[in-house]
């Protein structure tokens, strides 16, 4: 182990990772002292501490505040991960102190369905004890919570932009996508040729402009020579669309088929059959590689797999 080595795991304290995420926070110690209820004083004395550990400065006084130096965003990164870890170590203990063997974080895009998450979380609890947090949101904000340890792993698209080497991808299910409507304007659709100039005039909903779907839905319309619809809103909630497309029937918008057929289930939809002649990028369970993998995050995986695999996918069978 290098003097440098040594010098970090000997005196870098719980306090200090605090105080660093701290000082980049507010960019300036007399808010942090304010915030944290440390005197000034000390917060300086413990910046001088972490400076003279890491041998040089970690954060430099401008116009804007303290902003930090090469080797002060390297260890914010660190710092920030660390943290996490403890968080999640904390949380872990916790469980086992409440007779759960285990507590992951998982993130979840929109589009997944309800009834497979159901059941595999249903299983995870009943046959292994093991709580979850579950986290909704879109690929490009959950992938950054995976890389920073905010969560332990991600059921989301696997596209070229998260095809990293530091995570791990299996492929869950593929989709396809429907048209969804208003029952009366899907029923008038349905009878028809397919015909997306027609469709293209009607009021659209659809995810925001940054998401795989709705990359491809507007690539669909170039292909066949149309202006791609502009939405009258983006949303990925499925309780929104749903609840637009219910009171409007000139209301259209398009979700994988699984997705498709829970909300039509509920009566006030209809899918229009029309096949778009591409599939979404699968969905894919996303974790960060270990060298030794969380036993709960590796039961949950198989419970996943195991689920998807009997449905021989969602999206045909729901």
């Amino acid at each position: 182990m290098s003097p440098d080595t040594v010098r970090l795991a000997n005196r870098l304290k719980h306090r200090h990772l605090t105080l660093l995420v701290n000082i980049d926070r507010h960019k300036s110690l007399t808010r942090v002292a304010a915030q944290t209820g440390i005197s000034q004083p000390a917060v300086t004395k413990a910046l001088a501490e972490m400076e003279d550990i890491f041998g040089a400065p970690l954060f430099l006084r401008t116009g804007s505040g303290l902003q930090p130096t090469a080797l002060g965003n390297l260890a914010l990164v660190r710092a920030r991960h660390m943290l996490s870890d403890l968080d999640l170590w904390e949380r872990e203990v916790e469980a086992l102190h409440a007779g759960r063997s285990a507590h992951l974080h998982v993130g979840v895009v929109p589009y997944v369905s309800s009834a497979l998450l159901t059941a595999a979380i249903s299983r995870l609890h009943q046959r292994h004890g093991v709580t979850l947090s579950l986290h909704r949101a879109t690929t490009d904000h959950l992938v950054p919570m995976l890389r920073q340890h905010e969560l332990d792993c991600i059921i989301s698209r696997a596209t070229s932009t998260v095809m990293h080497e530091d995570l791990m991808h299996r492929v869950l299910y593929r989709q396809r996508p429907r048209l969804i409507a208003h029952g009366r304007l899907a029923q008038r659709l349905a009878r028809r040729k397919p015909d997306w100039a027609a469709v293209a005039a009607l009021d659209w909903v659809l995810p925001a402009s940054n998401t795989p779907t709705r990359q491809l839905i507007v690539e669909h319309f170039i292909r066949a020579g149309l202006q791609p619809p502009s939405p009258v809103l983006e949303a990925y909630s499925t309780d929104v669309i749903e609840g637009i497309l219910s009171l409007n029937e000139s209301s259209i918008s398009v979700v994988p088929e699984d997705i498709a057929r829970e909300l039509c289930q509920r009566g006030r939809l209809g899918m229009v059959p029309w096949d778009f002649g591409w599939e979404l990028p699968p969905i894919n369970l996303i974790r960060r590689k270990r060298e030794q993998a969380l036993t709960a995050e590796s039961q949950f995986s198989d419970i996943l797999l195991d689920l998807c695999a009997n449905a021989a996918a969602p999206s045909q069978n729901p």
